[in-house]
C-alpha cells in the first residue's frame, strides 16, 4: 500500500505542478474539468445512483455546465457562483463540526446531495479558473493554495499522531482532533502570510494589510479545507463505503484526493476578491 501511495503521488506531483505553472490557461482549465467530472462519477456513485447510465447522465450535466461556464457565464455570474459555494461551505462548517446525527433518510439525502454536487463541484473548478488566469500571479496563487491545503493537512495529521486527545469530530471522523486541527490552523497561517508576502508584496498595499489578509484567509481557507474532508466523511458514511473510489491506487478515489481543495477553491477565491488585493 505504502509503494502504490509513493509510485501514485511521483507521477501526480510533477503532473499537477506542470499543469498549474506551465500549462496554456485553456490547458489547465481542460485538465482541473477532467478532474472534476471524474469526481462527479465518484459523488454520483456515492449519492446512490446505482446504475451506470444515471452515473454518466450526471458527469454530463455537470459537464455540461462546466461548459456554460467556460463559453457563456460572465465574470458576474462566476463571482457569483464562488461566493455561493464559499458561504455554503462556511455554514456547512458550522454544521460539519458539531454533527451528531448518524443517521440521514435516503428521500432527504440522494437528491441533496446530488444537486449540492453540481453547485460545488462547479464552483470549485470556477474558483480553480479564476485564480489561475489572475495576471502575473495567477499560476503561483494556484500553486500556493494547493500548497496551502497539503501543509494543512500534514500538519493536522503529525500533530494529531503527537498531540492528539480532544476529538473533533467523533461521529463523521473519530481521527481527528482539535489538537490537529490546531496544528492545521498554524501551519497554514505560517505559509498563508510567506506566500502572500512572496506574491503580492509589489502591490499597492501594504505589508501590514497583506498579513492581516493573509491571516485571516489562510485559516478560513484551512478550516474549510478540513470541513470538506468531513462532509465526504458524511457521505461515505451513508454509503457505507470506505473510499470514494479506486482510481489512484493507494490513495482511494479521486473525491478522496480533492475533498479538501472542492471546499477551499471557493472560499480562497472569494476571500481575494472581497479582499480587493488582486
Amino acid at each position: 500500500m505504502l509503494l502504490q501511495r509513493l509510485l501514485t503521488a511521483i507521477i501526480l506531483i510533477p503532473l499537477v505542478v506542470w499543469g498549474v505553472l506551465a500549462a496554456d490557461h485553456w490547458l489547465f482549465a481542460a485538465m482541473a474539468a477532467a478532474v472534476m467530472l471524474l469526481c462527479a462519477w465518484e459523488w454520483a456513485r456515492l449519492a446512490g445512483l446505482q446504475s451506470l447510465p444515471l452515473q454518466l447522465l450526471y458527469v454530463l450535466l455537470c459537464g455540461l455546465l462546466l461548459t456554460g461556464l467556460w463559453f457563456i457565464a460572465t465574470d458576474g455570474v462566476s463571482h457569483f457562483l464562488i461566493l455561493i459555494a464559499a458561504g455554503l461551505w462556511l455554514g456547512m462548517s458550522l454544521a460539519l463540526f458539531s454533527w451528531r446525527r448518524k443517521v440521514l433518510r435516503k428521500a432527504v439525502f440522494q437528491p441533496f446531495i446530488l444537486v449540492l454536487g453540481l453547485l460545488l463541484l462547479t464552483a470549485a473548478w470556477q474558483a480553480m479558473v479564476s485564480l489561475h488566469q489572475l495576471p502575473d500571479i495567477g499560476p503561483q496563487l494556484t500553486l500556493g493554495l494547493l500548497i496551502l491545503i497539503w501543509i494543512a493537512d500534514s500538519a493536522a495529521y503529525f500533530t494529531g499522531k503527537a498531540l492528539g486527545r480532544r476529538k473533533l469530530a467523533p461521529v463523521l471522523s473519530p481521527g481527528k482532533t482539535l489538537e490537529g486541527m490546531a496544528g492545521a490552523l498554524a501551519a497554514a497561517a505560517i505559509w498563508g502570510v510567506l506566500m502572500f508576502v512572496m506574491l503580492l508584496q509589489s502591490s499597492a498595499h501594504s505589508t501590514s494589510h497583506l498579513i492581516a489578509v493573509a491571516l485571516l484567509l489562510s485559516l478560513l481557507t484551512a478550516v474549510v479545507s478540513v470541513a470538506g474532508d468531513l462532509f465526504e466523511s458524511l457521505v461515505k458514511r451513508r454509503a457505507d463505503k470506505k473510499d470514494s473510489g479506486h482510481l489512484l491506487p493507494g490513495h482511494g478515489g479521486i473525491w478522496d484526493r480533492i475533498d479538501s481543495l472542492i471546499a477551499s477553491a471557493p472560499v480562497f477565491a472569494a476571500g481575494l476578491h472581497l479582499s480587493g488585493i488582486v
